[in-house]
């Protein structure tokens, strides 16, 4: 992720303490820091790391009114003039600032990332892609769980067409015809029970991920802090109470727009009445776009500010189940000789020692790295297996589904000559 990326910017005023006044100028914040450019020279008066920020507060005294205050380190810069106005900076300021110390990162991201290692970015890229594949098997697992309520459905609707055909075949009998009666009976009780196990499916939806976020509803200038949540049949906006502000349901959605790689809309169009409209900004949101594509590949829409980070985090594709274990081996190429053997006691030993000759990987490194592979292959032949069981659940729907229309035809004709 490009450190160097504007998240936001805020017109307003610094106080400059070496000239004891105030200069107008643009209060911008990054992913990592916090600037303040002039407006006059264009001189940058302002630049520190959020993770030297000890306290961001809202002050104001008889001299300054509305006032932001960041003290970082021994200094206390104060701003002042905020647009639209100062509790939106606060919220979205503290809202980074408090993700960045919370970050694994830390107060040592800089320094970690100087120190970086092949072993430790070998280590980052696999650990993304194990919870990529993660949440591609959440979605899945819910997909195989609607393919289920769909199959049940149909068989109680081929159920209810068998009651049908009985009771045509009694209507179409001559009254004379001594078990006409009997013929549809037995199967009438089965109803309830289909339909407390669909919505018991539903109550049992799992949630893929959840994130902090600071919610702007429409074109409102005032922001408030929240959560968004990520299910695999829609998602769900909610305040830091965690009560429900909206729900969009997967065919509630018309768009959702990237404008950075942390900044999001969601909208829901209407005719005759506005659009419902959230804004979504979050310190975590790039964890969360990889799901809004693969949920809403076709809905999805990446601005200009944000397509350097999907050209960035994009790789060629590969196939799910086999190909995506072949795809997280094939990151070792450069680091692991090809002909050392997968299985057995000696080839872990050699793998080891030519991550540790090679590129300088510690023995800690190449453990965790093997753990890693040994997860990623067992999540790509679950995801294989799911795909091939929703295959046969397709193909088994569709073949239901003719069934179904061939029997509603005969009896719509049978109907026809009754009439």
């Amino acid at each position: 992720m490009n450190e160097d990326i504007r998240i936001h910017s805020w017109p307003c005023s610094y106080y400059l303490d070496t000239s004891k006044q105030w200069v107008s100028g643009r209060l911008s914040l990054t992913p990592v820091a916090i600037k303040f450019t002039a407006n006059k020279t264009g001189e940058l008066l302002v630049n520190f790391h959020l993770s030297s920020v000890s306290e961001i507060k809202k002050e104001s005294s008889n001299l300054i009114f509305s006032s932001l205050t960041i003290l970082e380190k021994n200094t206390k810069h104060w701003f002042s003039s905020l647009q639209p106005n100062r509790n939106v900076v606060f919220n979205i300021l503290e809202h980074f600032w408090r993700e960045q110390l919370l970050s694994s990162q830390g107060a040592g991201a800089e320094a970690a990332a100087l120190q970086s290692t092949k072993g430790r970015e070998l280590t980052g890229l696999l650990t993304g892609s194990q919870k990529q594949l993660e949440d591609t098997a959440k979605v899945l697992h819910y997909q195989g769980e609607q393919f289920d309520n769909i199959m049940r459905g149909l068989n109680k609707i081929e159920g209810d067409m068998d009651v049908a055909d009985r009771l045509l075949t009694e209507l179409e009998s001559p009254s004379w015809w001594p078990f006409s009666s009997k013929l549809w009976k037995a199967p009438l009780e089965t109803k309830p029970k289909e339909t407390a196990t669909v919505s018991d499916s539903k109550n049992q939806e799992g949630i893929i991920i959840r994130i902090p976020v600071i919610i702007t509803h429409r074109t409102d200038s005032n922001v408030k802090p929240g959560k968004l949540t990520l299910f695999a049949s829609g998602l769900e906006i909610s305040d830091c109470n965690s009560q429900v502000i909206h729900r969009f349901e997967s065919k509630d959605v018309d768009d959702i727009r990237v404008h950075t790689p942390y900044e999001i809309s969601v909208r829901q169009r209407f005719i005759g009445k506005p659009d419902t409209s959230y804004r979504l900004l979050s310190a975590k949101m790039p964890e969360a776009i990889p799901i809004l594509e693969m949920q809403f590949s076709k809905k999805i829409q990446f601005l200009e500010d944000a397509l350097g980070f999907v050209g960035a985090r994009k790789s060629p594709q590969v196939d799910l189940g086999t190909s995506i274990w072949q795809a997280a081996t094939g990151l070792l190429g450069g680091v692991v000789q090809p002909g050392s053997p997968v299985g057995g006691r000696e080839g872990m030993d050699n793998d080891q020692v030519q991550l540790q000759k090679q590129e300088k990987i510690s023995q800690e490194e190449a453990k965790e790295l093997k753990q890693i592979l040994k997860k990623l292959k067992g999540l790509a032949l679950e995801t294989e297996a799911e795909l091939e069981r929703q295959d046969e659940a397709l193909d088994s729907i569709t073949n239901s589904v003719d069934r179904a229309t061939l029997n509603i035809d005969k009896q719509n004709r049978r109907i026809k000559k009754l009439t």
